[in-house]
């Protein structure tokens, strides 16, 4: 976008935007929200030098855990997300969660495998590349009814840390 541009867009002069641009000029807070508001940016994308690096967990490095039998629980994410968590449960043909409730948003995307899905009332049978989401206070079972392994992956808030029951519903 050319000066003459956001000049027109944010109401400031053309020479201040110059002077700005080759920082010989200071703006202030409310000329920086103008210059944003022209841009269709946060102002704070003008405050910042950088951008922090992409964070990266590699397969190899993620948190695993397992529970018995039932599956194995792998936080893809690594604990690096601060707001979510995912997790990739596997799950053995035939077993199932039990019914269970808990709290926070729950998503799903099953990556392999045939699955039943019981919360409260309704029951779904998904495959892969289906998603389902629900609200997990109310009542659910999540069973593999696949003929082998299954995989799900399993997103919700951060702030609730999933025993591994809570993973793999």
């Amino acid at each position: 976008m050319t000066l003459a541009r956001v000049a027109e867009r944010s109401g400031l002069n053309i020479g201040y935007l110059s002077q700005i641009e080759n920082e010989k000029a200071m703006p202030s807070l409310d000329a920086l929200g103008e210059i944003a508001a022209a841009l269709d940016v946060p102002m704070a994308w003008l405050l910042v030098d950088s951008s922090p690096a992409p964070r990266v967990v590699r397969a190899a490095d993620r948190p695993r855990s397992a529970a018995g039998d039932l599956a194995e629980a792998t936080e893809v994410d690594g604990g690096t997300s601060r707001d979510l968590c995912i997790i990739e449960a596997v799950v053995p043909a035939g077993h199932r969660t039990g019914v269970h409730a808990h709290a926070g948003d729950e998503h799903h995307v099953v990556l392999s495998g045939r699955w039943r899905m019981t919360q409260g009332e309704h029951t779904l049978e998904l495959g892969p590349g289906d998603y389902l989401a629900w609200d997990p206070s109310i009542p659910h079972d999540v069973e593999n009814i696949g003929d082998g392994p299954g995989s799900l992956l399993i997103i919700y808030p951060r702030h609730r840390r999933a025993d591994l029951a809570d993973a793999k519903a």
